[in-house]
């Protein structure tokens, strides 16, 4: 695609790094049939092609507009299209530079500018988060539908083994999670034990940075970003053999730190190491004997969903399924298994009419193969999948930890 950035852009990095992902672009429309909001909406504008024409034009000193910031708030950044793509255009991070630039030229209403500094000044805080989570299961009967349905259900996290000097792996606590579902990282490490692997949390660490980061307050993201890098660095140079990150979301975050932090001197070199040694837990067990694990599926049938930020943002498809199969478990089919469930970070609660619509046929995709349970690997799809089903929603650690 040729381009005509403006030279105020160009000699900013985002503004180069904007233009070189333009350029590969030869505009095919491929992407356009996997793309969820243009099979919901139908209109070019709210596809990944005609959201890479609308940053360009901005690129070019066109005045974006709120209808701008519209089309590219609906994206649900899912990354189906950069699977799609045969010419590996990097859409997501198109779109990071796009919607800065937007939010920089155009003032949202009040009401949403509330909405998006309440998410940024709570979610990524376990300690803000926490209480009004305990509050909203006292007065769950009281709450409106939509928000009684995203409380996760009381599940106590267990015992947390204690290291016995085998090989060390770090851990994301996170901060959604953390609070929601706190069973998912300890039955993480219970697994792990089993397989020879201490697993360690470090409480200085927090939310990876992809709330802030992705609601245009980079500058937040990238400050948690570094904080976590400060927080694992001792245990990174005492020789830790990788960075365990259970939430799909976060791992695809921390795997991106490296090209996040590149301009930062002082960050750049340990956010590349820290990238190199994320791991999604289907990287570690993918690749170690799980025979200590037993055969804890009992021919149970699971319907597997694979998050977005799993099969398309870290580019790891079919790999969980094979896993649990052999583990004894009965793996169902899900139609269109490659499109978004509607959960995309805080998706649900900016975008809430076009997220329900895409939650609603996901759980008719997932319940199609009568499964006894749904498993998926992100906490955000958890939470939002637990409010449209009534088939119980777990992390797929858990079912490896009922042995």
């Amino acid at each position: 695609m040729q381009t005509e950035i403006r030279p105020e852009f160009l000699s900013a990095p985002a503004g180069r790094e904007a233009d070189a992902i333009l350029r590969s672009c030869v505009h095919c429309g491929f992407c356009t049939a996997t793309c969820p909001t243009y099979q919901l909406l139908g209109d070019e504008l709210d596809g990944p092609r005609g959201r890479i024409y609308q940053i360009k034009l901005v690129l070019e000193g066109q005045e974006p507009t709120r209808i701008t910031q519209g089309h590219l708030d609906r994206c649900l950044t899912c990354r189906s299209c950069e699977t799609t793509c045969p010419s590996g255009v990097r859409y997501a991070r198109l779109l990071d530079i796009g919607r800065h630039l937007v939010e920089e030229r155009v003032r949202r209403p009040l009401p949403e500018r509330l909405l998006r500094w309440t998410l940024v000044k709570t979610l990524p805080y376990p300690a803000r988060l926490g209480p009004l989570v305990r509050v909203g299961h006292w007065i769950k009967p009281l709450l409106p539908t939509r928000l009684r349905s995203k409380l996760p259900p009381h599940r106590p996290a267990g015992p947390w083994p204690r290291p016995a000097g085998h090989r060390r792996m770090l851990t994301l606590a996170g901060c959604v999670q953390s609070v929601t579902t706190p069973r998912t990282n300890a039955a993480a490490a219970r697994v792990l034990a089993r397989l020879g692997i201490d697993l360690i949390e470090i409480p200085s660490a927090g939310c990876c940075g992809a709330v802030a980061y992705h609601l245009s307050a980079q500058g937040e993201g990238l400050d948690a970003m570094r904080r976590n890098i400060d927080a694992w660095w001792p245990e990174i140079e005492a020789g830790c053999e990788g960075i365990l990150v259970t939430a799909s979301g976060c791992g695809a975050m921390v795997k991106e730190y490296g090209h996040a932090l590149s301009q930062d001197p002082r960050y750049a070199e340990r956010a590349a190491r820290v990238s190199a040694l994320a791991r999604d837990p289907v990287e570690v067990l993918g690749t170690s004997d799980i025979s200590p694990l037993g055969a804890p599926g009992r021919d149970r049938r699971v319907a597997f969903h694979a998050p977005c930020t799993l099969q398309h943002g870290q580019q790891l498809r079919q790999v969980v399924e094979p896993i649990l199969a052999r583990l004894g478990f009965v793996m169902t089919q899900i139609p269109d298994a490659h499109l978004c469930c509607g959960s995309a970070g805080t998706y649900s609660i900016t975008q809430p009419g076009l997220s329900a619509r895409l939650l609603r046929n996901k759980v008719v995709a997932l319940e199609s193969g009568q499964p006894e349970i749904i498993a998926t690997a992100n906490i955000g799809c958890q939470l939002h999948l637990a409010g449209g089903s009534e088939i119980p929603v777990v992390h797929w650690l858990e079912l490896l930890d009922e042995a």
